[in-house]
């Protein structure tokens, strides 16, 4: 082939280190839009980033150009120093060191962007770590639970 085409849609979680430093609902929409800024500097296209006081959904088209580890490493690396700009109750903030990333099929892609759109309303009914598990489990990851949370 002479040129190098993709279209990688990739659901990506992250979790606040130690649920020490949450995450105000007053700050979510421009994280969010932060966190999607830096997507685009990555050559990548967000598409949806939305969460809760302790973890981050993103759901983004990702660059041929760039992994997936350095992609997460961008957004958390440039989130986390830029959140800590809002404040003394971000002076301690930072995103725990892993993350997951899934791909999804294009035609998933409404089905998790509405996934995504209502995640407060999903936490209602099952704690972030029963659905973390879940995912890990529908996605066949293999993990070790001593590691997850830490």
């Amino acid at each position: 082939m002479s040129q190098s085409l993709s279209k990688l849609y990739i659901h990506a979680i992250f979790h606040v280190k130690n649920n020490e430093c949450m995450i105000r609902p007053e700050d979510e929409k421009e994280l969010y839009s932060y966190i999607g800024g830096t997507i685009k500097i990555s050559n990548s296209i967000p598409i949806i980033t939305n969460g809760m006081e302790n973890h981050i959904h993103v759901l983004c088209i990702m660059s041929k150009n760039i992994s997936l580890a350095n992609l997460l490493e961008d957004i958390k690396t440039n989130s986390s120093r830029w959140i800590k700009t809002l404040g003394s109750h971000y002076r301690e903030f930072a995103w725990q060191g892993g993350y997951s990333g899934y791909s999804v099929s294009q035609s998933r892609v409404d089905v998790v962007k509405k996934y995504i759109e209502t995640q407060k309303e999903h936490h209602k009914k099952q704690t972030f770590q029963e659905k973390y598990i879940q995912f890990l489990k529908e996605n066949g990851v293999e993990y070790n639970e001593d590691y997850l949370w830490t």
